[in-house]
């Protein structure tokens, strides 16, 4: 049987969780038929045999078009490895994407697949909401590349025909939402670009950029959707333990060997090992941990949500979320069901947003000194819970008169799910919130 008929077979006959403990049955970037565990690559350069063999691997180096998917000849760790490219592979292989080029981190693949797709003169359009340093990037090093950004609230997308120009390229967006959790509906979206694009030459289509980060691939594949690039910070729930940094583009093979020179030329390369935790612990247990956690998070939204103190809950998974209906057609796992995410936004009351925001501090600070189950940290995606206060913390970036424009709520508290056991959980938020 021919390798693509044997792997076309495996994929249809084994489930998703078990695809992600063995990515690929065969691959080409390492012969590790006798290792039970991928070995992890510790030399930034390699020993060539000739010239002849360093020259064909320089210009094997981003021509993916000529040399297509050929045994790659290593050379430097800049250009590529093993443990990132088998990484790649599986990161593709689980987002049905074409290819997939890893980064240092979320940022520096944000950074790399923009930096492919935009030049002096062109445009975006962006939700709203979007992760702090998203925002920083924007307002403080795209204006000298003279590439102008556009905010608008893309729950509505009729919103996109007040920024939409000639010139814009990309439409960039998180779903959900970072960090109060607006959901933007992908498959609509993608049908309001194809009619615009159809009046486009190649060289000026809007593509679609959706940061998956907070769903991750278990809850949410953007490209089976319609977007044209998923992209992910796998320092979260990919990664998993909050140990090792990394970043991903998903999309297309015609735009590999551009994201590739990208990298190798801006530096932001993945960390051998952190590629190989990734891999080998990550990818492997993301589906154990996200079930554990959106049941979880299912809980303690619903907890929230019905308690006095609490003013609102953001949650997809909850009725009162105001793109419920959209989140139970996109957030969907391998085998069809409503996924949610582990991701929970919500609201103290108060007299004043000034007391809200008091109340939210304080019952943050509580948490920190008292609570065992829930850590005061940033980050998400972890093995342990984490609490956060957006408008001071992530979002700092964003004045404080402007956070309402942004969709951040000035007392907003930001959880994110790990995997203890639930009822501890909800005993440490129920003690927590009788200090308010």
């Amino acid at each position: 049987m021919a390798e693509k008929d044997k792997q076309k077979e495996l994929d249809s006959k084994y489930s998703m969780d078990t695809h992600l403990i063995y990515g690929k049955n065969v691959s080409n970037k390492w012969d590790y038929s006798h290792h039970v565990t991928a070995p992890i690559s510790s030399s930034t350069t390699f020993r060539l045999d000739s010239v002849a063999r360093g020259a064909e691997g320089f210009m094997q180096f981003a021509q993916t078009e000529a040399h297509g998917d050929e045994d790659p000849i290593f050379i430097y760790d800049r250009l590529g490895e093993p443990n990132k490219d088998m990484l790649e592979e599986n990161l593709a292989y689980i987002e049905k994407g074409e290819m997939a080029v890893t980064f240092a981190t979320g940022m520096g693949a944000i950074s790399g697949v923009l930096g492919v797709l935009t030049k002096s003169g062109d445009e975006i359009i962006t939700h709203t909401t979007l992760y702090g340093c998203t925002i920083s990037l924007f307002n403080n090093w795209y204006p000298r590349l003279n590439i102008k950004v556009n905010p608008v609230d893309l729950t509505n997308l009729e919103n996109i025909n007040t920024v939409l120009t000639e010139n814009t390229k990309v439409i960039y967006f998180e779903t959900p939402a970072n960090p109060n959790m607006d959901v933007i509906n992908i498959i609509e979206l993608r049908k309001i670009v194809d009619e615009i694009n159809k009046n486009r030459t190649e060289e000026n289509i809007i593509t679609i950029v959706v940061d998956n980060t907070f769903a991750t691939s278990f809850s949410q594949r953007p490209i089976e959707l319609g977007a044209d690039f998923s992209v992910h910070s796998l320092t979260k729930g990919m990664g998993g333990f909050g140990t090792d940094m990394g970043g991903a583009v998903i999309g297309k093979n015609k735009y590999r060997d551009a994201l590739l020179l990208y990298r190798k030329d801006f530096g932001a390369v993945l960390n051998t090992k952190s590629a190989w935790a990734i891999l080998t612990y990550g990818l492997p247990s993301l589906a154990l941990r996200q079930k554990h956690q959106i049941q979880s998070s299912i809980k303690i939204a619903e907890f929230l949500e019905n308690h006095p103190k609490v003013e609102f809950v953001r949650y997809p998974g909850l009725k009162s979320h105001p793109q419920h209906k959209i989140a139970k057609l996109q957030m969907i796992d391998f085998y069809g069901n409503f996924a949610p995410g582990s991701l929970i936004y919500f609201t103290l009351k108060g007299n004043t947003p000034e007391e809200t925001k008091e109340n939210g501090r304080k019952l943050m600070d509580y948490i920190a000194e008292n609570a065992y189950t829930m850590t005061l940290a940033v980050s998400l995606g972890h093995t342990r819970t984490l609490i956060e206060h957006p408008a001071s913390m992530t979002h700092s970036v964003v004045p404080a008169d402007k956070l309402e424009e942004r969709g951040i709520d000035a007392g907003g508290v930001r959880l994110a799910i790990g995997i203890e056991n639930v009822d501890d959980i909800l005993r440490d938020l129920e003690d927590s919130l009788k200090v308010i």
